[in-house]
């Protein structure tokens, strides 16, 4: 009479947990089931999340100063000096002693002199352009920041958002083990069970709890780095939204590692920031060989009374001789550093082919593993509920029981871990070619 109740609890519990089962291959599977967004989740899908990061994110908006403090030292290198005014009054001396003027004398001495100074060799032009040409860095930089936090935005996204898939499967199996180990955990106040059985049961049910904790708390530190990457100081939780079938199309067909090489060399902005560096060095050496000719002052002085006519007009001209100074050290410094920004541009030449390289032979590996993974969970969805029956009826012993349990377990979670390391890899591609050539969420 017990077995046949037992029979019918735990067939009820079976066919529960059959209706959460997807049937197709191509429909989502109950992984997939994403929480309804409530007052502390919130539902965000890619491009939402690219947008809200382009406008808040502070590392972005502070190298954006950057750029504009480099062009504003552009305008300021430009500018032509300003004219120098020199007055000179005998006031002191008339008022305090009051000598006798002698005869003849039109009055006290005064003297004005007005002085420009103008830049020979086209110098001014030379630190426009060599000022301008930081500002040019300085985009380049900010592009670099933009890829590099990029790719971490978008990494983050799909790690939490298969996690998060990872995440329900746990909750399903743990709340369906936590049925079984009541029902069991019953019967064995009853006596009709030993208890090893329900120890093993509920040591299992232990297991899947501190995994799905362990995940949890993965789950915490993205969440975590979403917040800073969009600036969000709300406590909500992010459910990422992505289009799982777009994940799934992603294929390297078409694409040579060549060509993809080809286009970071062009494309790789870390590259192309050395290379303007390497540019701003070449434009710093003409500035200091323009520096070595001396600037030109060009002045008028005016006399009154203190010359061997009352009043004295003066054209003044000053240029310094350039015998010992003549820049010689700032124009071999300027030498060595073109030298050393070349060798440089070089080696990130090297860097960006070994990186393409190395992340398309990852992305590569990781597609031909998924390509050839049965993706399909509904065989062992349904296996599971037979398994259930059969331990239900006595036929199978607690160990196949759990055994059978672990690996639809473990399937579920491997099959999402290569779904998101696929994705990373082809991410990682794109983050090594400089350019959004894979995407999923289009």
């Amino acid at each position: 009479m017990f077995r046949n109740v037992l029979l019918l609890v735990l067939a009820l519990a079976a066919t529960s947990a059959q209706a959460q089962v997807a049937s197709p291959a191509t429909s989502p599977a109950p992984a997939t089931t994403l929480p309804v967004a409530t007052a502390d989740t919130l539902r965000l899908t890619l491009p939402q999340a690219e947008q809200q990061f382009f406008q808040n994110n502070l590392a972005v908006l502070a190298q954006q100063y950057n750029v504009t403090v480099a062009q504003a030292q552009a305008v300021q290198a430009r500018l032509i000096d300003n004219p120098s005014l020199y007055v000179e009054q005998d006031v002191l001396r008339r008022r305090i002693s009051r000598p006798t003027v002698p005869e003849g004398t039109v009055g006290s001495e005064a003297i004005v002199t007005v002085q420009q100074l103008f830049s020979l060799a086209g110098r001014r032009k030379a630190a426009g352009l060599a000022a301008q040409q930081g500002a040019v860095v300085e985009q380049y930089n900010l592009q670099d920041l933009l890829r590099n936090l990029r790719y971490q935005l978008r990494t983050t996204f799909y790690d939490l958002y298969f996690k998060q898939r990872t995440l329900t499967a746990y909750a399903t199996e743990i709340s369906s083990l936590t049925r079984t180990v009541g029902l069991y955990q019953t019967q064995f106040e009853k006596g009709n069970i030993a208890l090893k059985e329900v120890i093993r049961l509920r040591a299992f049910l232990f297991t899947l709890q501190s995994e799905r904790q362990n995940l949890l708390n993965d789950v915490a530190s993205d969440q975590t780095d979403l917040h800073v990457l969009l600036r969000d100081a709300t406590g909500s939780q992010y459910v990422p939204v992505a289009d799982l079938g777009r994940t799934r199309d992603l294929t390297l067909n078409g694409y040579s590692e060549q060509a993809l090489i080809d286009t970071a060399l062009v494309r790789r902005t870390d590259l192309n920031a050395r290379r303007a560096t390497l540019q701003q060095q070449n434009l710093n050496l003409k500035l200091q060989q323009k520096l070595a000719v001396p600037d030109l002052a060009v002045g008028y002085t005016y006399d009154k009374a203190g010359s061997y006519i009352n009043n004295y007009n003066a054209l003044t001209l000053g240029m310094a001789v350039p015998i010992f100074n003549r820049n010689q050290g700032n124009i071999q410094a300027a030498k060595a550093q073109i030298a050393g920004s070349q060798l440089l541009v070089d080696q990130q030449q090297l860097v960006v082919q070994n990186e393409v390289h190395q992340a398309y032979q990852l992305a590569a590996r990781n597609d031909e593993l998924f390509q050839n993974t049965d993706r399909d969970t509904a065989p062992f969805a349904r296996l599971m509920v037979g398994i259930e029956q059969s331990y239900a009826k006595r036929i199978l012993s607690v160990v196949e029981y759990l055994d059978f349990f672990e690996s639809y377990k473990n399937n579920l979670v491997q099959l999402n871990t290569l779904r998101a390391n696929r994705v990373r890899a082809f991410e990682q591609l794109n983050f090594a070619v400089g350019k959004q050539v894979f995407r999923a969420d289009q």
